[in-house]
């Protein structure tokens, strides 16, 4: 909510607030410019960063509203909070963070309609899929993803998709010579040609946090990554099963478990390292540990003592 004011004067102004406090800007300002207007950064390093910020506290909030777990704050309701964070949310400007809302949305919906987080261990699988199929063989499916995504999403979103792409591969190619535990720093995981004078350049552009990840530290980098983010998640689910997911005392950690998944998704493309979903990612790991509210194996077995001392009474 604090940053939607921010957010609402960059897009009218410009990203200029970095530059106003700190004496500088961390990004180029080439990239801020988005769909005719601006894209606003505030004070992260990059407008994408900003747009899963804000995709995730607007999912937060719609999960809060729907739940009627929060109803106001400090005397505002919390649809009208909803509606503002909504709003800022589109003018952001961020083509992947839209998806990303309308898949958290999806998850939760499933869990609200079916009582299942099997929606969550799919996404789980495919990405580990994905990602062995980039890394384990030399079969890309880059270009099936943008025939699909084709007729849905922007001609330059494409073009852009399809330049990552083909970077990762460059990329991957080179990671496989050292496919164990990678190239370690000072750049070497990245791919260098000569020029026209004959100077050795980087021709290479790492943009997703895996193929950093894989190129850097190999298999067991890349492994151990997504593994820090996905055994909470599913440490969380196999104590807490979908069908209390939306008791007051599980809201929270479900949808902040909701949005790691979708973090995780969005670190196949980007690579913005925000410390806030590392911290999440610790406080979902506490939560299935915890014992201040029965675990979801406990709630159901309670419910069957009660279903049975009723069929006794009656």
């Amino acid at each position: 909510i604090v940053y939607v004011p921010l957010c609402l004067f960059e897009i009218r102004m410009s990203p200029q607030l970095h530059r106003l406090v700190y004496g500088f800007s961390p990004f180029a300002f080439g990239q801020s410019i988005r769909y005719g207007g601006y894209r606003p950064s505030v004070f992260m390093q990059h407008g994408l960063e900003v747009g899963m910020w804000m995709m995730a506290a607007t999912l937060i909030g719609l999960y809060y509203w729907r739940s009627n777990t929060v109803r106001q704050i400090y005397g505002v309701p919390i649809l009208w909070l909803v509606s503002a964070l909504l709003v800022t949310f589109v003018l952001v400007k961020s083509t992947g963070a839209y998806f990303l809302l309308f898949l958290g949305i999806g998850i939760l919906l499933f869990a609200w309609q079916f009582r299942s987080a099997s929606i969550v261990l799919l996404i789980i699988i495919s990405i580990f899929f994905y990602l062995g199929q980039n890394t384990l063989t030399e079969t890309y499916i880059s270009d099936q993803i943008i025939t699909s995504v084709s007729e849905i999403v922007p001609p330059e979103r494409i073009q852009s998709l399809e330049f990552r792409f083909n970077n990762e591969e460059m990329l991957t190619d080179k990671a496989r010579e050292r496919i164990v535990f990678g190239w370690g720093g000072w750049g070497r995981n990245r791919v260098y040609r000569y020029n026209w004078a004959g100077r050795l350049v980087d021709v290479s552009v790492t943009d997703s946090l895996w193929i950093i990840a894989f190129g850097q530290n190999g298999l067991v980098g890349l492994t151990s990554v997504f593994s820090a983010f996905f055994v909470p998640v599913l440490a969380f689910i196999k104590r807490y099963p979908a069908i209390y997911w939306f008791k007051p005392q599980v809201t929270p950690a479900a949808i902040i478990t909701t949005i790691l998944i979708l973090y995780m998704v969005d670190t196949l493309f980007n690579a913005m390292i925000n410390p806030i979903f590392i911290l999440a990612c610790g406080g979902v790991a506490g939560t299935a540990v915890a014992q201040t509210v029965p675990s979801g194996h406990q709630q159901a077995a309670s419910y069957r003592r009660s279903q049975q001392i009723k069929v006794v009474e009656n």
